[in-house]
């Protein structure tokens, strides 16, 4: 009998990567391409959709080249992205959404914060629906960014004829279909679905009119909301069943007619990647108390219940937007991944670092760490934790997303000296890895203030990858933390689409327990806790005196 083969395509903030994958989840073949960020101006945040699909092209042909297996075994693809705005006009072709005005640069991307005055438009409005959003309008939702492209670009606005989520561009790119994920349009988007016993007013499942009145987007309702997504589809179903088109089989040396599956988030991939993994020697709780932190660039942190759960400054309950039949929540980090590369490329040590990095051959942190255990050994301590006694940090430095939803926090640190040695440098990386930590802790605590029992959290991305920051995050939340050996979890919550479209599974939740493998468990080290209690402590307090130093300064 001959093996069948999955690809998952996952289009990150900066790269994209694909890779081929067995029925077992066993992974044959990966390839990354770097792709473009454009910031014409503070807080604006562009990228193009040729250069993200040139890249999906290269790196999908790169797998199956290195993988040498038969395309006709391959029988599924599977994609997620970012939740970034992409624009086109009638003709498929780009439309500028950048202030430079050139169309190659159409994708407003999930971290552009222009439509700040926007989102805070919206929240003001109060709206039933904004109750699905954890109670406030995020700024990496879509509502803000097209009311600002209505109100500063309105020759794109009336040119434009489509406007999607990136990843149900990537499945109208592959299939010429322009059906839209639930995934993209429930999580960001507002559209409303519920199980039939929606706890909120009279609301009804599909878009709310209502509400586009309210923001003055009445004219999304033209040809029955045709730009934004007459057809939606659950994430692993079958896009059409004409498959992968000649045009983009051609291009991605593909067959012709491959399935290709409705696309999803790519936090909410990690989930479906990682959620179906076993550790070793460790009895896991249900999936309703499993958490995944998708730690890269941002942290998700995503949460499946039963029945609907509101939490005030986390995103959902969404239903059936992931998992089938259940409901899903959703709080984050705006910037963690992305925060600790600015502390550590700005410090003025950095260059003597990076250059010990190009001769042993190893990431800069690697240094950091060892230089950290050094420290931790000359000074007698218990715990590398102990050293910053005296250094905090507030880590909000793009705003917070959870749970206080306030895009304009800012960042704070506490604590510095003249010092500029790598010793330095090496204590506010430590800083801002607790404080990370920190944030993190504060989202679980408000989930499980609101129903949620969270008895273990996954982790994948690209944060996974540091031993330090997962200690840290399991000593500072104080529970077990699983790392499948599948590190590329986004990737196969991809795959898992494409096979589950395929028919190769009766649903999702067989597709991940199959594919899910094995991992290992990160327990917290007790000896950290009083520490990080204490140290949180002067983590709650710093976000109090930021808000009294605002309420001084606006007297």
């Amino acid at each position: 009998m001959s093996m069948e083969y999955f690809i998952g395509v996952d289009v990150g903030t900066g790269s994209v990567r694909s890779a081929l994958f067995q029925k077992d989840g066993t992974l044959l073949s990966k390839a990354v391409k770097i792709i473009d960020i454009h910031e014409p101006k503070a807080d604006y945040y562009e990228q193009s959709t040729d250069n993200i699909w040139a890249a999906v092209v290269s790196t999908v042909k790169e797998v199956v080249s290195s993988s040498h297996v038969d395309v006709c075994q391959i029988k599924g693809i599977g994609f997620d992205a970012t939740c970034s705005l992409a624009v086109f006009d009638s003709d498929g072709k780009s439309l500028s959404v950048s202030p430079t005005g050139k169309n190659e640069w159409n994708v407003i991307m999930w971290m552009d914060h222009r439509a700040a005055d926007e989102a805070a438009f919206i929240s003001a409005t109060k709206h039933d629906i904004l109750r699905f959003v954890g109670g406030t309008m995020s700024l990496e939702m879509q509502p803000p960014k097209l009311l600002w492209l209505k109100k500063n670009m309105a020759n794109t606005w009336h040119k434009a004829a489509h406007f999607f989520d990136l990843p149900d561009f990537l499945t109208w790119k592959a299939t010429g279909c322009a059906s839209r994920s639930l995934c993209s349009l429930v999580c960001k988007w507002t559209y409303f679905m519920g199980d039939g016993s929606s706890p909120v007013g009279c609301l009804k499942n599909g878009w709310n009119q209502e509400f586009f009145d309210l923001l003055g987007l009445q004219d999304l309702a033209d040809d029955n909301y045709n730009k934004i997504g007459q057809e939606v589809k659950s994430p692993g179903e079958a896009v059409c069943q004409s498959g992968l088109s000649s045009a983009a089989a051609i291009e991605l040396g593909l067959n012709e007619g491959t399935i290709v599956a409705t696309s999803i988030i790519d936090a909410h991939a990690g989930v479906l990647g990682c959620l179906g993994c076993i550790p070793e020697g460790m009895k896991i709780p249900e999936l309703v108390n499993r958490m995944a932190l998708i730690g890269g660039t941002s942290n998700c942190h995503m949460a499946i219940s039963a029945s609907p759960k509101f939490v005030p400054g986390v995103w959902g309950p969404y239903y059936s937007s992931m998992v089938p039949h259940f409901w899903s929540s959703e709080g984050g980090q705006s910037v963690a991944g992305k925060l600790l590369d600015h502390i550590v490329e700005n410090h003025s040590a950095f260059g003597l670092l990076q250059q010990q990095a190009k001769d042993r051959k190893c990431h800069v942190f690697t240094i950091l760490n060892e230089s950290l255990q050094d420290l931790k050994d000359k000074q007698g301590l218990k715990s590398v934790a102990f050293l910053t006694s005296d250094l905090h940090m507030w880590p909000d430095f793009h705003g917070n997303r959870s749970p206080l939803a306030d895009p304009n926090l800012r960042g704070m640190i506490s604590g510095l000296t003249l010092s500029s040695t790598l010793e330095d440098l090496a204590l506010l990386y430590l800083a801002t890895i607790q404080a990370i930590a920190y944030g993190t802790k504060l989202i679980v605590e408000e989930m499980q203030k609101y129903g949620y029992e969270i008895g273990v959290v996954y982790m994948c991305g690209g944060l996974r990858k540091n031993p330090l920051i997962v200690q840290t995050l399991a000593d500072v939340v104080d529970l077990p933390f699983v790392l499948p050996d599948m590190d590329d979890s986004v990737l196969l919550g991809s795959a898992i689409l494409g096979a589950y479209a395929s028919g190769n599974f009766t649903d999702i939740q067989s597709a991940m327990k199959a594919m899910g493998g094995r991992g290992v468990a990160i327990h917290p080290t007790k000896e950290d806790i009083r520490f990080h209690e204490k140290k949180y402590k002067v983590f709650l307090r710093m976000v109090q005196d930021q808000k009294a130093y605002e309420e001084i300064m606006t007297s």
